[in-house]
């Protein structure tokens, strides 16, 4: 007599015919020995014991076979299973640079345009086995270096996979460098453009003359991502503010890119970018008086059409004007540390 037993718990990332015959292996069993025993109903718990220390880093789990385990006893990929790629936030379109930096963007991933017509056909993989794109964006905060690492991803039409060294960083000594692994890992499973947002704690010199548990562990992680990025296929974006020590080993291993602060042309292309058609008002300021409004940076810009269109909404305004906007600018420059009154 075969009864209706439900199984839970198969993690999502087993594979569906595993999975299947899994749960068709447990059914099996439970049917044996209910019939064995003639008992009408039966619980059975399976599952690994529990530890001794179930760690907790903060970052959400993947997975029923994931929830319990400690860091050090995961497999690649399922700590893998917590990070996501995502679609493109923005396309090539939306970003504003000058055109030196914009062409040097778009040939650094020539290699993902290219890559079967050298490596195969020409067989330059003979001389580099794990074609890549290394690139490190730096610059000044909000100059648009996240920007534009969502405009390549969708320029060659793959998903972009973010994540920050405080996502990959551990209190427990080891698990940095597996997190780092496992994030190469990810991108790869996903085919899509690796982002490393705020890499500059990654990217700088290797510290010698060790003397804490946190010297070693961030050492680690700096040898772990040379490993993974001497074995990655696929195209790499770390994003730094102004490093003055970069390790030698990573400063010839990427190509870097300079997101300076926008100048004035470059300001009224930014301005004209974030006020869409929908926005009441938008249509009649005067972009050439908002572009002569300096020190401000792409994020600068976005956040200020946002505050002025806020205000115009709560005070009951139908659309926004000139004075709105550049109120918002001075309002936000007012507001830096150092600045204003």
């Amino acid at each position: 007599m075969n009864r209706d037993i439900r199984v839970e718990g198969i993690p999502d990332f087993i594979p569906e015919k595993a999975a299947e015959a899994c749960v068709a292996r447990l059914k099996e069993a439970v049917n044996e020995l209910l019939n064995f025993t003639g008992l009408e109903d039966l619980n059975v718990l399976v599952g690994t014991p529990p530890r001794q220390r179930a760690q907790k880093t903060g970052r959400s789990k993947t997975g029923s076979a994931v929830q319990g385990r400690s860091d050090d006893e995961l497999s690649l990929q399922e700590r893998a299973a917590q990070y996501a790629s995502r679609s493109p936030l923005f396309d090539f379109d939306f970003l504003v640079l000058p055109d030196d930096v914009r062409e040097t963007l778009l040939s650094a991933i020539d290699l993902v345009r290219l890559e079967q017509k050298v490596f195969e056909e020409w067989n330059l993989r003979k001389i580099e086995p794990f074609p890549r794109t290394a690139l490190n964006f730096y610059g000044p905060p909000g100059t648009g270096k996240t920007l534009a690492a969502h405009a390549l991803a969708s320029h060659i039409g793959h998903p972009i996979l973010t994540a920050s060294y405080a996502q990959v960083e551990s209190k427990f000594l080891g698990d940095g460098p597996k997190n780092i692994e496992a994030l190469f890992y990810a991108a790869e499973r996903d085919n899509a453009v690796l982002f490393v947002d705020e890499a500059d704690s990654l990217l700088s010199k290797r510290l010698t003359n060790v003397t804490q548990g946190s010297e070693l562990a961030v050492n680690s992680m700096r040898s772990q991502l040379l490993v993974s990025l001497e074995h990655f296929h696929g195209v790499v974006i770390f994003s730094t503010n102004l490093i003055e020590n970069y390790d030698r080993a990573f400063e010839t291993r990427m190509r870097h890119i300079l997101f300076a602060m926008p100048d004035e042309s470059s300001r009224r292309k930014i301005w004209e970018r974030h006020l869409p058609m929908e926005l009441p008002g938008s249509q009649e300021v005067d972009l050439d008086e908002l572009a002569s409004l300096d020190g401000v940076c792409g994020r600068d810009i976005k956040n200020a059409v946002i505050d002025a269109a806020l205000r115009a909404a709560r005070g009951g305004k139908e659309s926004i004007d000139q004075a709105d906007l550049v109120k918002a600018v001075e309002r936000l420059k007012d507001s830096r540390p150092g600045e204003g009154n």
